[in-house]
Formats: C-alpha cells, sequence, structure tokens
C-alpha cells in the first residue's frame, strides 16, 4: 500500500497549492489519459459519464463491480493521484468501499449525503452521513492509506437550497474526517463565498454550473477544488452526435 499512501498524500498536497487543483473529470481509459498528458496533475472521474460509458443511468444504477472495473483501467493508465466519484458508495458497507477503492488504484473519492435507497431520493441524515464518512476514513487509515475524502453536501440538488443547511452538514462532515467539501449545485457568487469563508478545508465547485461563477473567478473567492462532473462528457456526445449527423448527410467531418 506504499504506493497508494504516497499517491494519497501527492493528492492531498494538491489541494493546498498556490493554485486551485482543477481537475476535467474523466470517464474512461483514453479520456483519463488525455487529462493527465495534457499535464494535469491528478484525474477525477465523473460517475455520470463512467454509467453512460458502461451503458447505465448515473444515480447508483450501475452495479459497484463495473464502476470500480472501470476505475482501475484508468488508474492503470496514468502515473497521477485518481479521485474517483463513486457516488453514495453503492450501500456497500464502509470497509468495502474502501477495499474496492484501494483496490481500483484510487486514493481518494466522493461520497455524497443523497439517499440512493429511497424512492424520494431525498437526503442522508447529516450525523448518519457523518459516521458513515468517519467509517470511511478510518477504514483507510487501517490499510494504511489515508484517503482524500470529498464530501458532497447535496442540497442544492434535493429541494433544500439553504447556504446555512449547507454550511451545517458540511461542518459535520469535516469533524468526521472529511478534506474537501463538494456543495454540488451551489447557486451564485455569494452562497460560494459563504461557504468558503465557513470552511478551514478546500470547497470544490463546478464552473458554469447552475448559475456558479466561470473558472477564473473561483479562482478568486477562493475555491480550492474546480471540478467539471459530467460536462466534458456531454460536450463529447454533442460533438459525437454532431459529427454522425454530418457523416449522414454525407458532409466531411
Amino acid at each position: 500500500m506504499s504506493g497508494l499512501a504516497t499517491l494519497a498524500q501527492r493528492l492531498r498536497e494538491l489541494h493546498h497549492q498556490s493554485e486551485p487543483l482543477v481537475l476535467p473529470n474523466a470517464w474512461d481509459a483514453a479520456t483519463a489519459g488525455a487529462v493527465a498528458e495534457a499535464g494535469f496533475p491528478a484525474v477525477a472521474t465523473t460517475s455520470s459519464g463512467v454509467s453512460a460509458a458502461l451503458g447505465y443511468a448515473d444515480g447508483e444504477h450501475t452495479p459497484p463491480d463495473e464502476m470500480f472495473a472501470a476505475i482501475r483501467r484508468i488508474t492503470r493508465v496514468v502515473d497521477v493521484p485518481v479521485t474517483a466519484d463513486i457516488e453514495a458508495g453503492y450501500r456497500l458497507e464502509p470497509s468495502e468501499v474502501v477495499r474496492r477503492l484501494l483496490e481500483s488504484g484510487a486514493v481518494g473519492c466522493n461520497l455524497e449525503d443523497t439517499d440512493h435507497a429511497s424512492d424520494t431520493h431525498g437526503l442522508v441524515d447529516a450525523q448518519r452521513q457523518a459516521d458513515r464518512l468517519r467509517a470511511v476514513k478510518a477504514a483507510a487509515k487501517q490499510q494504511g492509506v489515508d484517503i482524500v475524502l470529498n464530501a458532497r453536501v447535496d442540497v442544492f440538488l434535493r429541494g433544500q437550497p439553504d447556504v446555512e443547511e449547507a454550511i451545517r452538514r458540511a461542518r459535520l462532515y469535516l469533524e468526521a474526517g472529511a478534506d474537501s467539501i463538494f456543495p454540488i449545485g451551489i447557486p451564485d457568487e455569494d452562497s460560494i463565498t459563504a461557504l468558503v469563508t465557513a470552511m478551514p478545508v478546500p470547497v470544490n465547485v463546478i464552473p458554469g454550473f447552475r448559475g456558479a461563477p466561470p473558472l477564473p473567478r473561483l479562482k478568486d473567492i477562493g475555491v480550492r477544488r474546480i471540478s467539471f462532473a459530467g460536462r466534458l462528457f456531454r460536450a463529447f456526445q454533442v460533438d459525437h452526435q454532431q459529427r454522425l449527423t454530418a457523416i449522414k448527410s454525407w458532409q466531411d467531418i
């Protein structure tokens, strides 16, 4: 595990450099290789992109065996640290989440507080989620790898667009050992600034998503981790469809 421990430490350090950590998300070995070859110091996966590439809908519809196998194919082709979007952990026990994550070669992960087991897909109780995050961190340390845990806060996606609730949950997750906080869908600069100010750890934001500022402005207001979720995958899909339409119309591409 020493090699993974070194990669995990490198990933953690990247969150505290002079420049924010920018993570263009990959969905397979080819796109991960392209990210690394372009000079980015780490690779993040996107669950929506990986799921779609495997033929499944996002939202924990992908069998965990297939998700972790896809992550393994990604880590096999890059030398940089990989952090994996594993949704809410596929209802696996914390020790099993860690076992599969480390066997896949990833040294960081997103874990979200959406309750995929419920019909409403609402939010997991915040304390219960904090307990799960704490157990994941403990299991990883027991294996000798202090994984970088990016705790996703889903209040802005699940009908509770409340900055104070996001901060409350973020603090609980931070106390549980989270290394960064990901308030996905946070809608505007004022809300992002409030969360960045309240958090002593890096905050992860998707530029341009649901009203969030563009990448340069996120840097200016102190966002330390910037990722793109499934945006690059969707751009690829649009481009691919346009090229297919051109071919069908007997046009050059």
